[in-house]
């Protein structure tokens, strides 16, 4: 009798009530909710105003989603990356222009009656003033990790407007569209890294974890207790805030060093990957402090510490769930 190996796919077409292998984003409803999420953690949370400051960026991106159009997609660029295993549009390498009318409408939004105060206004100005080509110049090196000093202000906004962008196009694509891709830690639709990672509820999707993109907003499943960063399954290991809930904690591999949360909706139902994720900065800064661990990746809308957690943060104890 001959076997056969069965491809990528394959498994998932023997069996219809499989999980999704990939979860792209509900733009309608992805910064409405991701907004709404902010503004409950903000209640008693230390960073409480960083967390407004945050929703009210949110708010400016589903306000200016609705309006922004995008160039189709080439075929082609779905064909290659389907044959070769690669992510489809390397976000770095295909800014699509529409971001510029994105900014453009998140700083109409956030400069009025209901935007951002006043002492800020000075910053959204000073993007306006940004010619086309420095603005790009700025967001491509946003894209690939790279940021003056001069412009780390702008950050949030730009990664913010290009977020909206890149989201749209994912949302556009079939499933089917998108490939396998190698390595399995990067997104496949934009080949950014991973914000935090989610395990979902509800659907064919409960119980499974998924990679949630700090770019395009794309998820992509990837098995628990494997690391998300070098794919290790050795000496995976989980640390939260002593006293917390345990809703976010955070995942460390001892083969690469590093660790990225884990945002969990069975703890919480409402729990959203990039929200949850920045507001847990004291966590970070724990693992900062006492850990070797180094983040794995930053979240798009995170541009500076805020120093004044640090005593609460100094006075808090990591707890490993698994020891107890």
């Amino acid at each position: 009798m001959q076997t056969r190996i069965l491809q990528p796919g394959e498994i998932e077409a023997l069996d219809k009530t499989s999980f999704p292998r990939v979860l792209l984003p509900q733009v309608s409803t992805l910064f409405a909710e991701r907004a709404a999420r902010l503004r409950q953690l903000a209640d008693g949370n230390p960073i409480a105003d960083y967390l407004q400051f945050a929703a009210k960026i949110v708010d400016a991106q589903h306000a200016a989603a609705g309006s922004v159009e995008l160039r189709p997609m080439d075929r082609s660029n779905i064909e290659r990356s389907q044959q070769f295993s690669m992510p489809l549009l390397p976000a770095a390498d295909h800014i699509d222009p529409a971001w510029q009318q994105v900014l453009n409408a998140m700083l109409d939004t956030l400069s009025g009656s209901e935007g951002l105060p006043e002492p800020l206004q000075p910053l959204l100005q000073s993007l306006r003033d940004l010619s086309q080509d420095e603005r790009d110049t700025i967001a491509k090196r946003l894209l690939q990790k790279e940021v003056a000093a001069r412009h780390i202000g702008m950050a949030p906004f730009i990664m913010a407007a290009l977020q909206v962008t890149y989201a749209k196009r994912a949302a556009a694509l079939d499933v089917e569209d998108v490939p396998y891709t190698d390595p399995a830690t990067i997104c496949p639709v934009c080949a950014s890294e991973p914000v935090s990672s989610v395990l979902r509820i509800g659907g064919k999707a409960n119980g499974h974890r998924y990679l949630h993109c700090g770019t395009c907003c794309t998820e992509w499943q990837l098995v628990r207790v494997k690391c998300s960063h070098c794919e290790s399954t050795k000496g995976i290991h989980y640390q939260s805030v002593e006293g917390s809930k345990e809703v976010v904690t955070a995942e460390t591999c001892d083969e690469c060093g590093t660790y990225r949360k884990v945002v969990n909706q069975e703890k919480d139902p409402m729990a959203e990957p990039l929200a949850d994720d920045l507001a847990t900065l004291t966590l970070d800064l724990l693992m900062s402090e006492n850990t070797q661990f180094k983040r794995a990746s930053a979240n798009p809308l995170l541009f500076v510490a805020v120093a004044e957690e640090q005593t609460d943060a100094q006075s808090a104890e990591l707890v490993d769930p698994a020891a107890e």
